[in-house]
């Protein structure tokens, strides 16, 4: 009997295969849409455990691919009987979490001292459905959080284009024309993305209570058109989505699959042409988004596009003082000194759940303890936060991912075997980065850039330094993808 080969580039060569038997089996579109973020975590020869990067996917694919993944891994991993799916890290990568992980039955979320307000399945706003909660014909949409309004934004000068905007579109009545259609919001994460979608929700419900409102994330739309095709109600699905009279999509950039893309479009082009609002958010730019076509990109281009900027010393600092001034209301006795929020708007950059998480730490620690907050206390008390700030250390799945959005290819193309020099420049920049940033020797390089060996990694590199010596270009870009890689910019 065959000895079992439980070694990490074994496996990874197999579980490559179950992908390709995957693809083969459900097809390209299927397969990009519901299996290119599942990741092998481990085999131990009896049990596979893999990850997926959102609680709705892990859902989706246990109960409706659950046994046909099993199936594909049956043929490649001997002995396997049993699959387990866990909602993995987001800062660990593939090959470290392999041998490490744990089932999703012994995984714990991370409690929060203070739970956020649950909430409220306003979702689409129409008619009422039997259980009291409102939609349209039964079709929901993803919940609304009341504490996102309009009211409590703040706004600064990295906001104020994204936040006059949405608050004409939440202002604008049937009786005028659309000025900003689509808006397509863009912007890292943590810079209120969501809060502006579901501000706009609100203030349209409360302006006008008839109107037809839906807020959907991406993959929530994507949940919901599969359940219909399914069911075999995807004309009445269509029929009833093209009806509303604002459509708001959260997460673009998790919109895969090239029937989900084309459904969208239509949906899209439908509202737009019918004089119907379309309100979009995602992560980057609108021709930023790799995987969808060229008509798509250009069609969510043609309304007003906003981007919110990361937070100045500015925003930072209203932005603690109203957090402040909200804990403060509610709570006799607490006070934060200006200089403690003028130490935290220096010290925390990154976003507003950050600022936000500083301003309940500080609560927190006033409420059991009852001693004053000062500078020293809030050092004390966000002292993680800021060791966070020291430089980020950088991996290859960071810059797989970096380099592949930059010169506009997939990931797969980088690991793969393809010649085309539209690949092969990004794939031996990727290397050169690799060796520059990482500690990461050659041939693990080389095992992470699709399986090479150290000589063609040594090759990329020695390339692309040869170059940068007289190409100006070639070097600002390679100073400009490190210094977004050093900055978690990615």
């Amino acid at each position: 009997m065959e000895a079992l080969d439980l070694s990490t580039s074994s496996i990874e060569h197999k579980w490559r295969r179950i992908q390709s038997r995957l693809r083969a089996e459900l097809g390209e579109d299927v397969f990009t849409s519901w299996f290119g973020r599942v990741e092998l975590d481990n085999y131990d020869g009896r049990v596979v455990q893999v990850s997926v990067p959102t609680k709705f996917l892990r859902n989706w694919l246990q109960s409706h691919y659950s046994d046909k993944l099993l199936a594909c891994c049956g043929t490649e991993l001997s002995g396997v009987n049993r699959l387990e799916f866990r909602v993995r890290q987001p800062h660990l990568a593939p090959v470290e979490r392999l041998k490490t992980a744990t089932p999703v039955k012994d995984a714990a979320a991370p409690r929060s001292q203070t739970p956020p307000a649950a909430p409220v399945p306003l979702r689409v706003i129409n008619m009422p459905l039997r259980d009291g909660r409102t939609g349209l014909d039964g079709f929901e949409g993803s919940p609304l959080d009341p504490r996102y309004t309009f009211q409590s934004f703040v706004v600064g000068a990295p906001n104020r284009l994204a936040h006059a905007a949405a608050l004409q579109v939440a202002e604008s009545t049937g009786d005028q024309p659309l000025r900003y259609n689509p808006l397509y919001i863009h912007a890292r994460v943590g810079m209120g993305k969501t809060h502006i979608l579901h501000a706009i929700a609100w203030e349209m419900k409360n302006r006008n209570p008839g109107a037809k409102v839906l807020y959907l994330t991406a993959e929530r739309f994507m949940y919901s058109f599969a359940e219909a095709l399914q069911t075999r109600d995807a004309p009445a699905f269509k029929e009833k989505l093209r009806t509303i009279d604002l459509l708001l999509i959260d997460d673009m950039e998790f919109l895969q699959g090239r029937t989900f893309q084309q459904e969208f479009c239509h949906t899209l082009n439908s509202l737009i042409d019918g004089g119907k609002q379309v309100v979009v958010a995602a992560d980057c730019a609108p021709l930023l988004l790799e995987s969808f076509d060229a008509r798509m990109r250009s069609r969510l281009s043609g309304g007003l596009v906003a981007e919110l900027s990361p937070l100045d010393y500015d925003l930072r600092l209203k932005i603690l003082q109203r957090r402040a001034a909200e804990k403060i209301a509610a709570s006799p006795g607490f006070e934060i000194p200006p200089e403690v929020l003028e130490y935290l708007a220096t010290q925390l950059t990154e976003n507003g759940r950050e600022l936000e998480g500083a301003i309940t730490r500080l609560h927190a620690t006033f409420q059991l303890t009852g001693e004053r907050i000062s500078v020293d206390a809030a050092e004390s008390t966000i002292g993680d936060l800021i060791r966070s700030k020291e430089p980020k250390r950088v991996k290859i799945d960071d810059i797989l991912r970096i380099v592949a959005k930059h010169y506009g290819v997939q990931r797969g193309d980088l690991l793969s075997s393809r010649r085309n020099q539209s690949i092969v420049r990004p794939r031996q920049i990727g290397m050169y980065l690799a060796k520059t940033l990482t500690s990461r020797s050659l041939p693990e390089i080389g095992r992470r850039f699709g399986g090479r060996d150290h000589t063609t990694v040594l090759h990329a590199i020695r390339k692309i330094e040869s170059l940068k010596q007289n190409d100006g270009v070639l070097k600002e870009e390679l100073d400009s993808l490190a210094r977004m890689l050093k900055d978690g910019a990615i």
